[in-house]
């Protein structure tokens, strides 16, 4: 950030020579549009070419990010990445919205039930994003997926599992938006093996990641849904290879559909109390003015 800084003069305005709403709005493309690579971040000339945005405009807005801590540069890279307070709000918003509170408790009998390492994956537009890590207690981990990690749909567990559950249409665009990606950044992942994996995924009903990502460190996942059928999330399960041998992938598959379920009740009886909220709101009766106000 020192470095940043020091490259710009100390009078400069974010957005300059902007509207205060332009501003706003490229800013939040450029958070939008780094939080696509939030383990290695992007160069400023990734952010320029993917933004539209001229190099100075994109440097201002970055400098604006980095002050509210949304935004930080690696010292060494000097690549952007999504800051402190990005990932505190994203929290903040998981628990908003009910899943990660709603999960905790399934993630946690996964974890002491199995030893391994637990997962809440939830879907952002052509990604999948974790939004929690519960730690198992068997002696040897696996560190291939980290809280706010996100890779392209498709890549992971819980990332294919959510992706098999989506809509064939669905399912192709996202595979044409992230090619160039998963080309350059993902050899394992190419889009003619992650349709065969969808497909394989479909089939027995959960996902399976065999050390793609990272070797020797295996996934397995099951994707649960809304009451309206629109894919919620995913749970997964990570381990070592000797611990994903077929017949533990059998057992393992099972305590996932189990909760799977739960959460999908869970959500239900969410949603149910929320709709119910909402029927007696639009039904009380409307307050009765008296004194001034209702002369």
């Amino acid at each position: 950030m020192d470095h940043l800084e020091e490259r710009l003069p100390q009078n400069s305005v974010p957005g300059a020579g902007l509207s205060g709403s332009q501003s706003v709005d490229r800013a939040l493309g450029l958070l939008s549009l780094i939080g696509r690579e939030p383990a290695e971040g992007l160069p400023l000339g990734e952010i320029v070419s993917g933004s539209g945005l001229n190099k100075p405009t994109a440097r201002r807005l970055l400098l604006a990010l980095m002050r509210a801590g949304l935004v930080e540069q690696e010292p060494q890279t000097r690549r952007y990445c999504l800051g402190e307070e990005a990932f505190v709000l994203g929290v903040l918003a998981a628990r908003r919205h009910g899943l990660l509170e709603l999960a905790m408790d399934g993630l946690r009998r996964l974890s002491a039930q199995t030893q391994d390492t637990s997962f809440l994956t939830v879907r952002r537009e052509n990604y999948a994003i974790c939004l929690h890590r519960e730690e198992g207690t068997y002696p040897v981990r696996t560190h291939a997926l980290q809280t706010g990690d996100q890779h392209p749909l498709g890549v992971g567990a819980g990332s294919l599992a959510i992706m098999a559950a989506l809509p064939d249409e669905d399912v192709d665009r996202i595979i044409a938006a992230n090619e160039p990606v998963l080309l350059a950044r993902y050899p394992g992942f190419a889009p003619e093996p992650m349709r065969a994996d969808i497909a394989v995924t479909r089939e027995r009903g959960f996902s399976l990641n065999p050390g793609r990502l990272v070797a020797s460190s295996w996934g397995i996942g099951r994707a649960f849904r809304y009451p309206d059928g629109r894919v919620a999330g995913a749970l997964s399960l990570a381990a070592i290879d000797s611990r994903m041998l077929p017949a533990r992938q059998a057992e393992l598959s099972a305590l996932l559909a189990r909760e799977a379920a739960r959460m999908e009740a869970l959500l239900a009886q969410m949603f149910v109390s929320k709709q119910g909220k909402e029927a007696m709101a639009a039904a009380a009766p409307a307050p009765i003015e008296t004194g001034r106000a209702a002369r």
